[in-house]
């Protein structure tokens, strides 16, 4: 039985798109955790692809290795670590093969992983994707190179991103980047920095191009959505007063939502990470307006107890949270919700935890994102609080939460069942070659027959007949 949550010991995911004949240079790109390092990745390949370079999913072949890191948590940078050691006779192989770090480690790391890992050539931070031929200009005259300078202002928004490995019918389009919110346990603002919002018409022609080009759905992406703001004026700091911010036309994330579910009404949308904070009640009713928005969010909470989210910083009490989700559910009544929790956060006692496992019953979450505290330099939280929950203290928790989320899952999956959904049909089932998986509106799972004529970028109608904890078993409706 599966459990819904992040396995970060999982390898990082590598891509390979279609080579551009012209091109002489093979580049071997691999990401790792959230999905905004994987869009990130598809504006690398882009950006590197108009400088000769295809990508190859045999790193032995590779002229320049990338990873796309992350430092939400440590294993996580373990993990990279790890990875960039099992290169080493490679590069031995290949004296002139440039091995990178990119995103969030990098930004965290600077100068100092190019003193720690020898293997390393070149440093990239996430806002410095477009110095890339630079760099490598420099790496080719046999010196480290390193850009990790953040950016108020670069969207990537004239960017046109290389759909990596994909299936051909889903697809990120990137709408914000970079974090104002100060969570006191995250390391995003400081690796990703302050809060841009992109040109809602790039946005809206992306989308377009991508129904064009045969997807059937897209996530709408960003660190924090909710707080996607655009000013047709310009950039927020260009405004001398506030009388002239009143006068500028701004779009807001309902209005955006509005706007592309209108511009493209048979795409299917989605849109994460979405923060409690910021997130409004009109954003509800557009979703309650489009059947082509899906009816799931991804809202996280973090804990269910007071003390715990204001020593995190999280701007939204247990009351405020709790109401924003009846009021969703009261507005959208078929909708999903999924949680990202922390457990074991400096100081939690046995009734703070107690009062996560409360508030996960009372909203019943589909899924969840579950993982003990672990701190992050340069955070506030590790600057001023001590990490001083015992480590079998934080395993026993966390196996509570995730064993709560597993019959919340199963129960939410149930009822589900005697149900005819809406499935996109994504690919094949992993388990099964004769089946089919796709997902409903709600985000869950569903495997089901393949029939003749069927292909994968269908959406057809399913009857779910029963149900395991995460997936839904279905047949289709002829």
């Amino acid at each position: 039985m599966q459990e819904k949550y992040i396995d970060e010991s999982k390898q990082g995911e590598a891509f390979a798109i279609a080579e551009k004949p012209q091109n002489n240079k093979k580049l071997f790109l691999e990401s790792y955790g959230c999905q905004m390092n994987f869009s990130d990745s598809e504006i690398v390949a882009s950006i590197l692809s108009d400088i000769g370079y295809n990508t190859t999913l045999k790193q032995e072949e590779a002229d320049l290795i990338l990873l796309n890191t992350c430092s939400i948590r440590e294993k996580a940078e373990q993990t990279v670590r790890m990875r960039l050691s099992q290169f080493k006779n490679l590069k031995k192989e290949k004296p002139h093969l440039t091995v990178g770090v990119l995103g969030c480690m990098a930004e965290r790391l600077k100068t100092k992983f190019l003193e720690e890992e020898h293997l390393v050539d070149l440093v990239v931070g996430p806002d410095a994707y477009r110095d890339l031929p630079n760099l490598l200009k420099e790496t080719d005259g046999g010196r480290d190179a390193i850009n990790v300078i953040l950016s108020k202002e670069e969207t990537y928004a004239d960017i046109n991103p290389v759909r990596l490995g994909g299936n051909g019918v889903t697809a990120f389009v990137t709408i914000t980047r970079g974090c104002d919110n100060m969570c006191t346990f995250c390391v995003v603002p400081f690796t990703r920095g302050r809060e841009r919002s992109r040109d809602p018409h790039s946005i809206i022609e992306e989308c377009k191009d991508l129904w064009n080009s045969g997807y059937k759905e897209i996530t709408l992406l960003g660190q924090n959505v909710d707080s996607y703001l655009w000013f047709g004026g310009g950039p927020k700091k260009d405004f001398k007063n506030a009388s002239e911010l009143q006068k500028a036309t701004a779009v807001n994330f309902a209005q955006l939502l509005d706007l592309v579910a209108n511009a493209v009404p048979e795409m299917r949308i989605r849109f994460s990470t979405s923060n409690p904070h910021d997130m409004t009640t009109d954003v509800f009713e557009v979703m309650a307006k489009h059947d082509n928005i899906c009816k799931y969010i991804h809202l996280p909470v973090q804990s269910g107890s007071d003390r715990i989210l204001q020593l995190m910083n999280r701007q939204h009490t247990r009351e405020e949270y709790l109401t924003l989700i009846k009021k969703a559910k009261k507005i959208v009544p078929d909708i999903a919700f999924s949680q990202d929790m922390i457990v074991g956060f400096c100081t939690e006692t046995e009734e703070d935890h107690q009062q996560t496992l409360s508030l996960m019953r009372e909203v019943e979450y589909d899924y969840g994102y579950m993982f003990a505290y672990s701190e992050r330099p340069g955070t506030p939280a590790h600057k001023k609080m001590e990490d001083d929950i015992p480590a079998d203290v934080k395993q026993r928790r966390l196996s509570e939460v995730i064993a709560l989320q597993g019959e919340l899952s199963r129960m939410r999956m149930k009822s589900y069942v005697g149900r005819n959904h809406e499935i996109l049909i994504e690919g094949t089932s992993k388990k099964n070659e004769n089946q089919w998986k796709g997902r409903n509106s709600q985000n869950a799972v569903c495997v089901f027959d393949k029939l003749e004529g069927q292909k994968v970028g269908d959406i057809v109608t399913v009857f779910a007949y029963d149900n395991t904890q995460g997936t839904l078993l279905g047949k289709t409706v002829e």
